[in-house]
């Protein structure tokens, strides 16, 4: 145990009771056994502190604090950790049993690499796989590809060098003593990109992903368009607070990655079935960058598609027509991680 870096796992909570019992779980089961596991009790009002001091493990540490959102939970347990690698985990998140195994072994290996990654794998609110993967690029990726497509995908398939987080860390006053910050607090939509996007511009550390789907990511079923209307307005400020250290960079790619990131929405709130959000994004996304239908013509084609059906066919057709794109999608995934992790091994 000595000989292995310590590990810390930081899991922010608040209000997360349906789900956090098995995202412990996931912790606990993990091959990789070196662990410290932070849980930040965020201001929770339900029973999820309660569900966590059920669990019988000296490695379980709880926080508390009044309500600072997610960043805000995350610094407060990134603070308190004493790893050479600090891994997130959302609380209602899971985690293969294999999953810091790995990225210990590719951050020991990689002294270059500062942020390791994985795919993910989506999962429904009660935990059965939607049978889709969040995926992008693995390796050779430069702050323009966090700014474009963000290929890191989630909070909970990371795991961080501590001695690149001190490297990033300011030091501010914002509530009783001087602190260090690693996530912008200000921030309660955006806030991992524009970590990341921070990272990518300010130091030389690297981010790799690994190809195993290694976290399963859960997705809320509900969302309403106005939440993303304050996920557009969020990804707007944080674009804005890049350009006061970065502007030649923001100035040189900031119509494609708005045009890409409001295409995303258009595909956000198709899923949600929400018509005219939908389709107000996707005019919104061609207005602002009518290049993305020759820069990446295919999920741009796609997207208007899905959002035209959305429009014009009854919602049970639309839903059929949905599931057989989904499982199409899905079975491309699947190949393609295949070849992936045949080629990484």
């Amino acid at each position: 145990m000595a000989e292995t870096p310590l590990v810390s796992v930081v899991i922010p909570v608040y209000n997360s009771a349906p789900f956090v019992a098995a995202t412990l779980e996931s912790v606990l089961a993990q091959t990789y056994r070196n662990l410290e596991i932070l849980i930040v009790d965020d201001g929770s009002q339900d029973k999820s502190i309660a569900i966590c001091r059920g669990f019988d493990d000296a490695r379980i540490r709880i926080l508390h604090q009044s309500n600072r959102g997610l960043a805000g939970a995350r610094n407060t347990g990134i603070r308190h950790s004493r790893g050479c690698f600090v891994a997130l985990l959302d609380s209602d998140d899971i985690w293969r049993e294999t999953k810091v195994e790995r990225h210990v072994a590719h951050l020991e290996a990689r002294e270059s690499v500062g942020v390791s990654f994985s795919n993910s794998e989506f999962i429904d609110e009660s935990g059965r796989s939607l049978g889709l993967y969040q995926m992008g690029k693995l390796e050779g990726i430069t702050a323009r590809d966090i700014f474009l497509r963000n290929p890191v995908g989630n909070g909970s398939s990371i795991v961080l060098r501590k001695r690149m987080l001190d490297e990033i860390a300011t030091v501010a006053t914002l509530y009783e003593e001087p602190e260090a910050f690693y996530f912008d607090e200000s921030f309660r939509q955006s806030e991992d990109v524009e970590c990341w996007l921070r990272i990518a511009l300010t130091t030389s550390w690297q981010f790799e992903g690994l190809p195993e789907p290694l976290t399963l990511y859960r997705v809320n079923a509900g969302g309403l368009s106005a939440n993303l209307i304050k996920q557009y307005s969020s990804w707007e400020r944080y674009v804005e607070k890049t350009a006061t250290y970065a502007p030649d960079f923001i100035r040189t790619h900031i119509r494609r990655a708005r045009g890409y990131y409001l295409r995303y929405l258009a595909r956000r709130a198709t899923s949600q079935g929400n018509r005219r959000t939908a389709l107000h994004f996707l005019v919104q996304a061609l207005r602002t960058s009518p290049l993305i239908l020759l820069q990446d013509p295919l999920r741009t084609l796609v997207t208007a598609g899905a959002v035209l059906s959305l429009l014009v066919l009854p919602r049970a057709l639309y839903r059929r027509l949905e599931a057989t794109a989904m499982a199409f999608t899905g079975r491309s995934q699947r190949r393609r991680m295949a070849r992936e992790c045949a080629a990484a091994a």
